[in-house]
């Protein structure tokens, strides 16, 4: 590696640091200032709370196990949508390409679904799945499933139609040009749409845990709210940004693997 290329990567590095660094000093100064503006009544400490409270909340939820559970169910409600998410919408998105009649009569259907508000669907999902997980795994799937066919069906739509022909051409089977052009073509789609997945998923499980969930950290969040107990609801919120920057990071980290 020559002396340039070397400058050049400890440039970026440099400023991949200082970057972090910036946004690790923003955190503690919002942090800094919320812990002085609610200890000297500028913010109602009731509405607001403060840092410490917050984190003595969350540290006292560490020590007696309870927020272990909790994190256990939602991640693993998350889990299991996605999963299911991303699978039918892979194999959704394909039909509807094979099938370009299908999808332009569904396109209309999808779009309307897709900017229906899920939680006014709540209480007919509480009433066809029952009042339990199973109901947090449709609300997540509503939200979720839709936005997979159509990201991955963008991406198949993509593909040069030039190579297609080409193949064609050539003989190849609507199968084969799946195979062998049309999903590798459309690969970072289908792996970017996985941020996204995820994402839709972690806020269609949240949403689902308010509604029906005794477990789990959107029930952990909508308990402190009935209780009036802002610095539970504060706590609450403090692990879910700490668990989708955990998710999302992983995600990330998943799709540097599978892109080289």
């Amino acid at each position: 590696m020559s002396e340039e290329a070397k400058k050049i990567i400890k440039k970026k590095k440099r400023k991949k640091l200082f970057i972090i660094l910036i946004q690790i000093l923003i955190v503690i100064t919002f942090f800094i200032g919320w812990e002085i503006l609610a200890n000297n009544k500028i913010l109602n400490p009731f509405i607001f709370s403060s840092p410490s409270r917050i984190f003595n909340t969350i540290y006292e939820l560490i020590i007696s196990g309870e927020l272990w559970s909790h994190i256990f169910t939602t991640l693993y409600e998350t889990i299991l949508a996605f999963t299911i998410g991303i699978s039918l919408g892979f194999i959704i998105a394909i039909i509807l390409y094979e099938c370009p009649t299908l999808a332009k009569i569904i396109d209309p259907f999808l779009t309307m679904i897709n900017s229906l508000p899920k939680v006014a669907l709540g209480p007919i999902i509480i009433i066809w799945a029952g009042a339990n997980t199973k109901s947090i795994i449709v609300m997540a799937l509503l939200i979720n499933l839709i936005v997979s066919i159509m990201n991955i069906y963008n991406g198949f739509q993509g593909v040069d139609p030039l190579k297609i022909k080409l193949l064609k051409s050539f003989g190849a089977t609507k199968g084969q040009i799946l195979k062998y052009l049309i999903i590798p073509e459309s690969k970072r789609t289908i792996i970017s749409s996985l941020k996204i997945n995820i994402s839709m998923t972690l806020i269609g499980v949240i949403m689902g845990e308010f509604l029906v969930s005794k477990k789990g950290i959107g029930y952990l969040i909508i308990y402190g709210t009935q209780v009036f107990n802002l610095t539970l609801v504060m706590a609450g919120i403090i692990v879910l940004i700490i668990l989708s920057f955990i998710i999302y990071e992983i995600v990330s980290f998943i799709e540097k693997k599978l892109s080289t």
